[in-house]
This record gives C-alpha cells, structure tokens and sequence, in this order.
C-alpha cells in the first residue's frame, strides 16, 4: 500500500511538472501570435514609410529639376526675345534706307543727288543692320536637362529585404560570475562585417532552465555593445539565477534573440526581522535608524490601551501594539532594555557567506557580527558566549574593537565607513574586513554549535545592510592562505 502510494505521488508530481511545462508552452504560444501580430503591422508600417519617404524623395528631387527646367527656358526666352527685338528694329531701319536709296536712284534731280547718295551711304555705314549679330544667344535646344534613370531603376527593381543578422550563441563555459559581476560571452556561428551592435537582456529568476511566460521579475536592456562579451557590474543576487539572451543589430534590423542561458548567482540574501528589533530601533527594509522616542511612544500606547481595556492583559497589549511588527520567533521576545539589537530573519548553518554593513560613523555605539538562537533579550552583543561582534564605541572615546564572551580586543587600525562580514561555517571562521579596501581587520576561530544568526546593534546612530552579495575572491584567497595558520585572536574564541 505504501509502495503503491508513493508511486501515485510520483506520477502526479510527473503529471504536475508536465501541466506547467506545457501550461509555459501554451502561454509561450499566446504571446507570440500577439507578438507576431504586433510585429508584422510595424513592418507593414515600417515598409510603407519607406517608400513613401523614397516618393517624398523623388517628388522633391522632380520638382527641384522642373524649376531648373523653367528657370533655364525664361533665361534663354528673354535672350532671343531681345535679339529678335532688335533684329525687327533693324530690319526696319534697313527696309526703310533701302527704299530712300530705291527713291534717290529713280531722282531725276542732278543737283540734289550727290547730296542724297553721300547722305545714304553714310546711314548705310552707322545702319543698325550692319552691327547686328546674326548668331543666335541661346539654343532652342534643351536636351542636355533630360535624365536618364534606367540605373536606377533596375537598382529599385533589385530591392529585397535586408538580410537579418545571424542569430548569437552564448558560450556557457566562458562564462563568469563572481564578485556580484557576471561576464557573459557569445559568438555569431559565421562572421558578420555589417553588425553594427549587440543587444543583451537579462532577468532575474528563482527557476533554473529556460525563461517562463510568468516571472516575476522584467526583463532588463542593454543596449550598444560593441563587442561580443559584456561585464554587468555592481549587482545584488537576491534570487539564485539570472537569465541572459543577446541579439546581433545591423544599421537596420535586429537578428533573433540567442537561446536563454541561466546562471547561478548564490549568494547570501536575507531581511531584518523586524519582530526582534528593540522598540528604540525603526527599521525601513534592511536600514536601521535609532528612535529615541520609540520606547516613550511604546510605553503611551500601552497605558492607553490598559486604561480602555481593563481586563486586558499587558502582555496582550504589547502584542497588540501597532509599533510592534508579527513576532517571526514565537519563543523569543524582542531585545529590550539596553540591548539595541536586531537580528537577521535568516540563519546559517553551512557554507561561506558574505554582507556588508554601512554606519555612520558618528554614532554612539555600534556593533555587528553573528549571534545564537539563544541569545538573550537583554543581552548585548559581545557580551556572552552566544554571540560574536565587531564594536564601534563613541562614548568619551573612539574605539573600535572585537567581542566575544565579554571579552574584547582593541583593533589598531582606522574606522572604516563599512564593514564586510565573512562566515565559514563548517571552518568555523568569522572574519570581518573594511568594506571598502577588504582590508582584515578581525578574525574569530571558534566552532559554531548550532546555527548562527546575522546581528546588529546601533544606540544614537545608524546603519544599513548591504546583502546579496558573493564572497569577494580577494576574501576567499586571504582565508585560504591563512587557513592553516592559528589566529593570533583565539583567545576572544
């Protein structure tokens, strides 16, 4: 019967695995024909403002030679309308001289004709007939303003879709992710000269394998790469993989996107609970600011609450109180009294991990480091065996030292602005550095017995968690070399 039931759970959870693959499928299907339709109308559109920016072009160059057609036919116009003009008034003058000669030769009068012919003769000589050219100023021919687009237009008739870029492949093997950078490689499958650039996109992901239609994260662009690889820098990993695709652009058209390819991004990610926060501490996300007032306002609202509810109890109220966030450990309260603490919602109990922590330097007191479950209340961090701190103090003087089991160990060097947190937890190391130069400022050798927490206290101060982060390799290389040397703090172990 056992056998049996196990067997049915394995084929319904078969069953199940194969509904959402194809449910994946089907909604994978869905946004393509929507994709594809979206995608062939801005073709369409594209193409049809193509050629009417071509018909623009050829209008604009059309009326641009009729103009010159125009402007060359008024010139040439006024040039023999001139000349035709003064050829009339010539041959009138000389029609006119002519018939004055015909007249004076037919004279019968001897004295007058002398007189007459020496008259014509110097009218023939200054006759504007004689100083007129007789070689036409312009052309009738225009013939040379013909065009002639039979190149051209074999040219158009040769007009095709552009050809779309080869489709990328990511080398996975080149691949790297480390120091909260991922370098990510590809390839075209023939060299292309006509690539102009790369797009990549990535997202984040809880599911490893291929993208799903219903993530919970978008996409991301990046856009005008030049080369074939890219560094994405600067990131946080709150979610265990990152999904990348490229797609090689020419001056026109962008290829299809490459096959996904999900990589691992561990890394250690966790919130402040809340519910453990002492009531001096307000907490927004993973900063933490010191409220002074917090406790007075606690401590009203508590007296409010007992003077309406008479038969209310008092630990009834604080949980009823709106300042205070769901209790995440129901066995253990909040940190009180003078333990300005805050704990991490999530605990390590194997690997290496690594967050960094931002203070402001000014405040009076501040710590950080790991702590037990068993972490009392009322205790402060440092002060007993169930926790393990770097301490800031700014009460009378500066000073920044490691505690543990109320132990504590003055550090000689400069206050850093962040500090870098680093657990091995089957090693038993608890190291903490300066976060920005990774300088070692500390080192913890002990042997953890149960699961520890991230913790945090801050009085008149403030600071923020940075997580997400992947143990720096220059961390990991000092905790290699010094793995087999004994620390010269074991004595606050």
């Amino acid at each position: 019967m056992g056998d049996q039931k196990e067997s049915l759970r394995k084929i319904i959870q078969t069953l199940a695995n194969k509904n959402e693959e194809i449910s994946n499928f089907v909604c994978g299907l869905k946004q393509s024909l929507d994709n594809l339709e979206a995608n062939s109308n801005r073709v369409q559109e594209d193409l049809e403002s193509e050629f009417g920016s071509l018909h623009t072009i050829l209008d604009e160059m059309k009326e641009s030679m009729l103009t010159h057609i125009k402007q060359e036919r008024a010139s040439r116009t006024y040039e023999l309308q001139s000349q035709l003009s003064a050829g009339s008034k010539a041959l009138e003058s000389s029609e006119e001289l002519l018939e004055l000669a015909n007249q004076t030769l037919c004279s019968s009068q001897t004295d007058s004709f002398s007189q007459a012919a020496k008259d014509i003769k110097d009218s023939v000589t200054m006759a504007p007939a004689f100083r007129l050219s007789l070689k036409a100023k312009a052309s009738d021919n225009m013939s040379h303003l013909m065009v002639d687009f039979s190149q051209e237009r074999e040219m158009l008739k040769g007009l095709k879709f552009l050809p779309v870029p080869a489709t990328p492949e990511i080398q996975v093997s080149e691949c790297q992710v480390c120091d909260n950078t991922v370098s990510v490689v590809w390839s075209l499958p023939q060299p292309d000269s006509k690539i102009d650039h790369y797009i990549l996109e990535h997202r984040r992901t809880n599911h490893e394998g291929p993208p799903r239609i219903r993530e919970d994260y978008p996409w991301m662009v990046v856009e005008g790469i030049k080369e074939t690889e890219h560094t994405l820098t600067g990131l946080r990993f709150d979610t265990r993989y990152m999904t990348f695709r490229v797609k090689a652009c020419n001056k026109a058209v962008a290829g299809e996107f490459s096959e996904p390819v999900t990589l691992e991004t561990h890394a250690f990610s966790f919130k402040l609970d809340s519910g453990s926060a002492h009531q001096n501490l307000k907490i927004e996300d993973l900063s933490v600011e010191w409220d002074s007032s917090g406790g007075k306002v606690q401590d009203m609202r508590k007296e409010k609450n007992r003077t309406n509810s008479p038969m209310q109890s008092p630990a009834r109220s604080a949980l009823m109180s709106p300042k205070r966030a769901p209790i995440t450990r129901p066995s253990r309260d909040r940190f009180t009294a003078e333990s300005y603490t805050v704990l991490a919602d999530t605990s390590i109990d194997a690997g290496q991990h690594y967050w960094e922590v931002r203070f402001d330097k000014e405040s009076k007191t501040f710590a950080a480091g790991v702590a037990l479950r068993s972490l009392g209340r009322f205790d402060q961090l440092g002060k007993t065996g169930a926790s393990w701190c770097i301490h800031l103090n700014n009460w009378l003087q500066q000073s920044l030292t490691a505690k543990h089991n109320n132990k504590a160990r003055t550090l000689d060097c400069p206050i850093p602005c962040s500090v870098g947190v680093y657990c091995n937890y089957e090693e038993g190391v608890l190291s903490f550095f300066n976060g920005k130069t990774k300088q070692l400022l500390h080192t913890f050798r002990t042997k953890f017995q149960q699961p520890v927490i991230p913790a945090f206290m801050v009085w008149n101060g403030s600071f923020s968690v940075v997580t997400g982060l992947q143990v720096p390799s220059v961390v990991q290389s000092g905790q290699r070399k010094n793995s087999n040397t004994s620390s010269s703090n074991a004595s606050l172990t």
